[in-house]
């Protein structure tokens, strides 16, 4: 079973959507039991870093979330779900990321007009699992005005004022910072992808 995790924000619905036009049966899970009895597990997130990783933490789960993921449990966080994975953010100094990788979420330059909303093109770094057959060079829907640095894990990248990670893949770990959820038919092969992964 996939299990959505609800922190009490994010864009649920579209993301239960998406799943629902695939065919995929899914689950909305609000705690540590419900993270610990998904064969997969997907983090939608819109917002506030700091909002986000505090509503992880009013509602126990942050131990649990980390304990799935190193277990080897498929896990897909979108847009701040991806974000979430890193140790901090400029967004919200002060909150504390899941920490599963070192380093610090960015804001954009100054002078970029933030958020990076609408369709931007994907440039794939090396064979990828997740954007596979959803074309050569997919454009895809992001709305965003943080970003993850390039690094050695991101199996895509785009490039918005500076070139970021749009794509994650390491591992049972897969993040996005676009939200496939509205990307047309290349975001649901994304997420398709993501579903027909073995557990």
């Amino acid at each position: 079973m996939i299990a959505i995790f609800d922190y009490g924000a994010g864009n649920l619905r579209s993301v239960e959507n998406a799943l629902g036009e695939i065919g995929c049966r899914y689950t909305l899970v609000r705690d540590a039991g419900g993270l610990r009895a998904a064969d997969k597990i997907i983090l939608p997130g819109v917002g506030h870093f700091g909002q986000m990783m505090r509503a992880l933490d009013e509602l126990k789960v942050r131990e649990a979330l980390v304990d799935r993921i190193e277990a080897g449990v498929p896990f897909l966080g979108i847009c701040l779900g991806l974000q979430a994975l890193f140790q901090t953010s400029e967004e919200a100094p002060e909150a504390r990321g899941l920490g599963l990788y070192e380093g610090t979420v960015r804001r954009f330059p100054l002078g970029a007009r933030v958020p990076h909303m609408g369709w931007n093109e994907l440039e794939l770094r090396r064979e990828s699992k997740l954007v596979r057959g959803a074309g050569a060079r997919p454009f895809v829907y992001f709305a965003h005005s943080y970003y993850v640095p390039e690094n050695e894990r991101a199996s895509a990248t785009c490039t918005y004022e500076v070139p970021y990670t749009a794509v994650l893949e390491c591992g049972n770990v897969f993040g996005v910072q676009f939200h496939p959820e509205k990307s047309g038919p290349a975001g649901l092969r994304i997420v398709q992808n993501f579903v027909e992964l073995p557990c």
